[in-house]
């Protein structure tokens, strides 16, 4: 996932509700109905927890997103995990470890993102996965994470990533929630920048231990200004119950950047094109664009709003 800033505004659709349905022939078979519930997450990346030295409470999300996925997690060679730059125990996060929680009450889930732009966590656990899962599965059991996102921009293997999700599940349960996070064209079969590895063989292999994929459609590996690459995602095999379309809620976040009501018409035509559809994950919440509202809270409001 990349680093952001910046800002602009518009205002997202909202349309009437549609219901959720059974997954459209073609899509891969492994599909069990507890991975599609609720009918279309609302994912909000959480990176920024400082903003200019102001923290930035993700409690305002409470009735706006489904799950909070908190970035990005690293681990680090000759020494622990950090969250960012700095411990996942350090002082200045006791305040969001509480938030979350709150927002874990109310009914949010709650993931940790491991990798993303910053590489070597894969690195490492390709190297010496005895010695680096430990730093990951001790981190997820201290905070009471309902689930991880395996954001992988670094050489790491299928039998890599088949073997850390096992030992996920292993260690806690079906029921837990194992994300993944590639490029929107490694899904549609045009790319494999997400691990190198081909994702329609990874979901044929694991589709029943992967809850979703929370798809990257911007940096110039997608576009959802239409349809049209979530379209090639569906036709490539993937159940659009478990594609989540990953937007950047601020044009500073990176290139692919969508105003909010174009967003807002393209999320409305997935559902009526597939009314099991994902859902939506915003990359980040910090600077996200208000839409008909006072916070950045209020972008993820309004794509619930234009999904329903």
């Amino acid at each position: 996932m990349p680093r952001l800033r910046s800002s602009a505004a518009l205002a997202l659709l909202a349309v009437g509700a549609l219901a959720l349905s059974v997954t459209p022939a073609g899509a891969h078979a492994a599909d069990p109905a507890h991975r599609t519930t609720p009918a279309h997450h609302v994912v909000a990346y959480y990176q920024t927890q400082y903003d200019n030295g102001s923290y930035v409470s993700p409690l305002p999300l409470r009735g706006a997103a489904t799950d909070v996925d908190v970035a990005a997690f690293h681990l680090n060679a000759g020494s622990t995990i950090t969250l960012n730059d700095d411990p996942p125990s350090a002082a200045k996060y006791h305040q969001m470890w509480q938030d979350l929680a709150t927002l874990q009450q109310s009914g949010l889930k709650i993931e940790a993102m491991l990798g993303g732009a910053a590489q070597g966590s894969y690195a490492d656990l390709h190297d010496n996965f005895a010695t680096y899962y430990p730093q990951l599965r001790d981190t997820l059991r201290a905070h009471h994470f309902n689930g991880v996102d395996l954001d992988i921009e670094e050489t790491f293997s299928l039998a890599d990533t088949e073997h850390l999700i096992k030992q996920l599940h292993t260690d806690f349960g079906s029921g837990f929630i194992v994300n993944l996070a590639p490029v929107a064209s490694d899904l549609s079969g045009n790319s494999s920048f997400s691990g190198g590895f081909d994702y329609s063989r990874l979901d044929q292999d694991m589709g029943s231990r992967i809850s979703w994929y929370n798809a990257q459609f911007y940096c110039g590996w997608g576009d959802l200004s239409s349809t049209s690459d979530y379209d090639s995602v569906v036709a490539n095999g993937f159940a659009p119950s478990r594609v989540v379309a990953g937007a950047v809620t601020n044009s500073a976040n990176c290139d692919g950047y969508v105003d909010p009501a174009t967003l807002g018409s393209t999320l409305t035509a997935l559902v009526g094109e597939y009314p099991g559809f994902g859902g939506v994950a915003g990359w980040e919440y910090f600077n996200a664009v208000p839409v008909n509202g006072s916070g950045p809270a209020s972008w993820y409001a309004a794509a619930q709003n234009a999904m329903n």
